[in-house]
């Protein structure tokens, strides 16, 4: 009956492609693999009990007496490739061209079974098959090798198309902004212009109270013309129309600022900046796009320069309040909070629009998704925003209920770890 230990070891070595003989301490057959019984034509039941050397005389040689004397006496494992004899046991396998070739190398080593037994095992192998098969192996990793670099290249190719993908959307989002920045503009360059043709005849007519002067016989003469002219009110309204026209000229100068910030497309250099500068910068880009759908409540705190690409937080504040403005049906309110805990930063956009879905919000960072209606968005701007932020080794918390709305907080760090500062961040 066979214990279970020769149980595993049948089951072990019958999956072998290599020839495996067990013999006890009197070199006589205990069990051998399939391999042996297929290559040999002799069957196992028949042959176990016997002597290896009256199962096969070929055995019965100084070689293999001289390995099984160093293998007693030595304990170790005893390699030899019988060039001399051509092969210990008649095993052969099959060429890749078809031909029988015999089994040239053989190791025989001791082992002690279960109880202290001393056993021996035989293998039986080809060399050659092995050099071979190492061969296609190192063909293999070879091909192996070259798929990697081809699909490293891919990735690259991949990164590429992705970034240049987010860029399109940046621009894009500037686009879908450009007519509300128009409007911006024209405003006040509408009214310094009207005042401007006020101010003209306001001219003309101080000219004329001017050239008066040498003209009229007396002083009543001239506050005659000068109340003719309404000159009091003229004074005063050119007081007023001069420091409207400032201002008018001073909100296009904050547009014009505001976009320049956002032109930096190319930009990649970590550096600190001013969050609230930011947000403020970003608010006169996109105010056209909100003023007519929300009241803006601004709740900032302290907080310190950060280490960032500042366009980049700028874009990521722009789609965020972009989104807030679309998600308000009638008129509603978006609310800006920033604060500091220790060594983070955080703002967040908070809007009292529809809300999101549970089963969505899983969703709202993939590319091309979006909520909003066919030619509404692009469904780019929250996944280029999540790039963003994981650049900057943040991370962006979002809270919806359907109803009630979103609010999205963008969690950064002051300090950038400093191997992805400077041109390493690209």
């Amino acid at each position: 009956m066979e214990t279970n230990s020769e149980i595993f070891f049948e089951t072990l070595v019958e999956g072998l492609n290599i020839g495996v003989i067990a013999l006890d301490a009197d070199l006589q057959i205990l069990h051998w693999n399939h391999f042996v019984t297929q290559r040999t034509g002799k069957c196992l039941d028949d042959v176990r009990g016997r002597p290896i050397a009256k199962v096969f005389p070929e055995t019965n040689n100084e070689r293999f007496h001289k390995m099984i004397e160093l293998v007693r006496s030595k304990g170790r494992h005893v390699y030899h490739h019988w060039l001399e004899l051509s092969h210990l046991i008649p095993l052969r396998v099959e060429s890749p061209d078809g031909d029988m070739l015999p089994l040239h190398s053989t190791l025989l080593f001791p082992y002690d079974h279960f109880g202290g037994v001393r056993r021996y095992g035989l293998i039986m192998y080809d060399t050659g098959a092995i050099a071979r098969s190492s061969g296609q192996l190192e063909a293999a990793l070879v091909a192996l090798s070259k798929k990697q670099a081809e699909q490293d290249q891919l990735i690259r190719k991949l990164e590429a198309a992705n970034s240049q993908l987010l860029q399109s959307e940046k621009l894009a989002a500037i686009g879908q902004l450009a007519a509300g920045v128009a409007h911006e503009i024209n405003n006040p360059i509408g009214y310094v212009l009207s005042n401007l043709k006020t101010l003209d005849g306001y001219v003309l007519d101080m000219l004329r109270i001017i050239d008066a002067v040498d003209e009229v016989a007396s002083l009543d003469e001239l506050r005659q013309v000068k109340r003719a002219l309404e000159y009091d009110y003229i004074r005063e309204d050119i007081k007023a129309l001069i420091c409207e026209s400032g201002d008018g000229i001073d909100r296009v100068k904050q547009i014009i600022s505001a976009l320049k910030d956002f032109s930096y497309i190319d930009e990649e250099e970590f550096r600190p900046a001013d969050l609230h500068r930011g947000i403020e910068t970003t608010l006169n880009v996109v105010n056209n796009e909100i003023k007519y759908k929300a009241e803006v409540v601004k709740e900032f705190g302290e907080l310190p320069e950060l280490e960032c690409i500042p366009s980049q937080i700028n874009q990521v504040v722009m789609n965020l309040l972009v989104n807030a403005a679309h998600s308000i049906e009638q008129f509603g309110r978006i609310t800006l909070r920033t604060a500091c805990e220790g060594d983070w930063a955080w703002f967040e956009v908070e809007d009292t629009g529809k809300g999101i879905e549970k089963k969505l919000l899983n969703r709202i960072y993939e590319p091309f998704f979006t909520t909003k209606p066919v030619g509404k968005g692009t469904g780019l701007g929250l996944a280029l925003s999540y790039n963003i932020v994981q650049k900057h080794n943040g991370r962006i918390e979002v809270h919806s209920e359907v109803g009630q709305g979103t609010c999205f907080r963008v969690w950064l760090p002051v300090c950038q770890p400093t191997a992805l500062t400077g041109k390493d961040a690209k």
